[in-house]
């Protein structure tokens, strides 16, 4: 894109999908459950589910609502789950960070403090990748709050994470999903290993929760695109994979499958690069976040003048808050003091198939499939019970 464009959406700009939290996204999902296992401080269930002794979630990355519907006919077993299904919200950004933290601590973004792909930690001034986590920096002091798999292993809940080996002990793991048995597998390709410890992980003890964790999908997703054949491909697998773990589990485990975002396939006419734009970088101290949702940290100018000079540029085809206006129109659930400076001061998130991107992470360029936004396609995520 030629820098001075100036940006138009071809699509209703209106589409944004606000998170009930509390009511209907993955933050409500785990106390949900803990309502059914009799885990201390769960109530009544802001989720309706089959209640059991025995739930085994399936969380599969970048499985989003509108992607599931599309495919279909493709991938029969979610097909017939499909009429008892619903959609759900993840958190905003609508990335997987932010979306593993709600479901494995069970409060909102506002809440567990972690913040998005990318954020500035306001002690220090680095820009933590909290997917990486190449920091010194503690994941237990980051995000000290009890997670819900901490809560109910205290209450004598047998709970069991299923998952990549390399992802033990990783900062996020420790951040968002402490407290769970961490029960590896070396490749993802060992899909009768997999289905083989998820089905052993969910008869242990009188209760049990186990997390198990797939994540091909998003990463052939952010590579190739949502639309491609490879994309099918690995949704039909994983269909046919879920289909298997469904049978090999006794009859009174109750499956939840669910994702932690969808994905828009962005064209690279439609995306903006920020060294280009020097009306965008200006007054601006760090640049955070994704291509389809920036946090712009904003030390030497107001943050009202920036976000209107962002929003006057990207017309459209983006929102673009202040901190304040986004946590008043309820966007992270209500945010507690020691997270309010995690956030840019100003937050873009981008509409239709636009994309804010930047040379400060060469890698990001190449995608092709992206999320973090608050449209349909990113935030609904499904909900299907077995």
């Amino acid at each position: 894109m030629s820098p001075g464009a100036v940006l138009r959406s071809a699509v209703d700009p209106t589409s944004m999908v606000t998170p009930q939290y509390g009511h209907s996204t993955l933050a409500d999902l785990m106390p949900s459950i803990g309502a059914h296992l009799r885990v201390p401080g769960c109530g009544r269930p802001p989720i309706e589910l089959p209640s059991s002794d025995r739930y085994v979630v399936v969380l599969i990355d970048g499985l989003g609502w509108q992607l599931v519907r599309r495919a279909i006919q493709h991938v029969p077993y979610l097909a017939g789950l499909l009429g008892g299904g619903r959609p759900i919200t993840s958190a905003v950004p609508s990335t997987t960070v932010t979306s593993l933290a709600c479901l494995g601590i069970g409060l909102p973004p506002g809440q567990h403090g972690l913040v998005g792909y990318s954020s500035r930690v306001p002690e220090t001034g680095e820009l933590l990748n909290a997917l990486t986590w190449e920091s010194d920096l503690p994941p237990r002091s980051y995000q000290p709050r009890q997670t819900f798999f901490e809560r109910a292993a205290a209450a004598g809940v047998a709970v069991s994470s299923v998952a990549l080996a390399r992802f033990k002990d990783t900062g996020l793991t420790e951040a968002a999903l402490r407290g769970a048995d961490f029960i590896p597998f070396q490749h993802e390709k060992q899909e009768n290993t997999r289905i083989k410890l998820t089905v052993a992980a969910a008869q242990r003890g009188q209760r049990s929760l186990v997390y198990a964790y797939e994540r091909e999908l998003d990463h052939c997703g952010h590579v190739e695109g949502s639309a491609s054949p490879n994309w099918l491909d690995h949704l039909v697998r994983i269909d046919a994979m879920c289909e298997r773990l469904r049978a090999e589990l006794p009859d009174d485990v109750c499956m939840i499958i669910t994702g932690d975002h969808g994905m828009v396939d962005v064209p690279v006419d439609h995306r903006l690069i920020l060294e280009d734009e020097p009306e965008l970088m200006a007054g601006t101290s760090a640049i955070a976040g994704e291509g389809r949702f920036r946090q712009v940290y904003v030390d030497d100018d107001g943050p009202d003048a920036v976000a209107a000079r962002w929003q006057d540029r990207l017309c459209d085809t983006a929102w673009v808050l202040t901190r304040d206006q986004a946590i008043d129109a309820g966007w992270f659930g209500p945010v507690d003091d020691r997270v309010r400076e995690r956030y840019g001061h100003v937050l873009v998130a981008m509409r239709d198939d636009y994309a804010i991107m930047t040379r400060q992470f060469p890698r990001e360029l190449s995608l092709v499939g992206m999320h973090g936004s608050l449209t349909p396609a990113e935030t609904m995520v499904p909900l299907f019970t077995d």
